[in-house]
């Protein structure tokens, strides 16, 4: 099957979008101002806690097939990387509750015309998190399960009691407003997997150059492969990060990342992101390596720069890879607000790294 050329009525913009984007934004404000008054200290709208930083370095395949040869991916390119491991509430929390984990990466120094261009520096960021798909698909599903979110991110035992209830009618609940509860509750309620055995989705579409696509990153070395459904054990404040920082202490690590190329628009939808592209349809593909040295990653000076000077938007890239759908373009006015706010309070000004070198070690 033939893959979709991109067009941009692909996308269809509702009526109310401008005015539910507002209201999103107003949401992030206030869970920001609330952050703030708990720590003095401003934090992440979403992922908040980080457990680790990494610098590294990703080199797009020199066989790369014809139609894979879009925006940022050439044959034989290579880019400095920065990469940010994370957990997803918008607070900090215990690793001994499950959370969704993300993985967003940064490519260095790439070539294009930009989409922010408020945004200093020529860097590429794709944000990724452990699961192909999000439960809240649309705009207006989001909207529903705002204050269920809000909820988890204050509480991290509503999180779990949100798994307990499952069984009692919880899935009922959310079906009735139109939510993917399988989606959910798993995200919700996940074992604490070793997060360097995970596999890492952008669940919103993207352009691809001339086409629209998906991308992944997956575990490829071997050293990564006994991590892959590993359960972490006797997990405790911090054991996340602490079993990311002892492995890049002593050894590197080789991802895989790919594209999902959209074949069909009726059954690979754009504007719902609850809906798992069929790999049938459409596998993913490689474009190439990210590899990772032995580093500290997560040493006192980068955890700063991770945490208070560095920034990640799905909108910080260009053009031949914009973000399409609803919850991506969404995302384009709240994660400038929550960036804005953040630095502000934190007192610190928005910055890109030119090169790996501006990465503390």
């Amino acid at each position: 099957m033939s893959p979709v050329r991109y067009d941009p009525n692909l996308e269809a913009i509702g009526a109310q979008e401008a005015e539910q984007t507002a209201q999103l934004v107003e949401h992030i404000r206030s869970c920001g101002v609330a952050g703030f008054e708990r720590h003095i200290h401003a934090m992440r709208a979403a992922h908040a806690k980080s457990h680790g930083i990494l610098k590294g370095e990703l080199t797009v395949a020199h066989d790369l097939p014809a139609d894979l040869r879009q925006g940022v991916f050439q044959p034989g390119k290579r880019y400095g990387v920065v990469a940010r491991i994370s957990s997803s509430p918008a607070d900090i929390h215990t690793d001994e509750t499950p959370q969704p984990r993300g993985l967003a990466i940064k490519l260095i120094g790439v070539e294009g015309d930009r989409l922010e261009t408020q945004i200093p520096g020529a860097n590429q960021d794709f944000l990724m998190v452990n699961f192909p798909a999000l439960p809240f698909g649309t705009i207006e599903r989001y909207q529903k399960l705002v204050g269920v979110l809000h909820a988890v991110a204050a509480s991290p035992e509503t999180m779990q009691r949100l798994a307990a209830e499952a069984a009692s009618g919880l899935s009922n609940v959310l079906t009735a407003v139109g939510l993917q509860p399988g989606v959910l509750l798993q995200s919700l309620a996940r074992d604490n997997s070793h997060p360097l055995g995970e596999s890492y989705y952008t669940q919103g579409a993207l352009r691809f150059g001339d086409y629209v696509g998906k991308l992944a990153l997956k575990p490829k070395s071997d050293n990564l492969s006994k991590y892959v459904g590993f359960k972490l054990e006797n997990v405790e404040y911090s054991t996340l990060t602490e079993a990311v920082t002892q492995f890049f202490a002593r050894e590197g690590a080789d991802y895989e990342l790919s594209v999902q190329l959209c074949a069909d628009v009726g059954k690979m939808p754009i504007e719902d992101v609850s809906v798992v592209w069929d790999e049938a349809l459409s596998p993913h593909r490689p474009l190439g390596t990210l590899r990772f040295g032995p580093q500290a990653s997560y040493s006192p000076g980068r955890r700063v720069y991770g945490d208070d000077a560095l920034s990640f938007s799905p909108w910080n890239g260009v053009k031949a890879h914009q973000p399409l759908g609803g919850v991506m373009r969404v995302r384009r006015a709240v994660y400038a607000a929550s960036a804005a706010y953040r630095l502000e309070m934190n007192a610190r000004k928005r910055t890109e790294p030119g090169s790996l070198q501006d990465v503390p070690d």
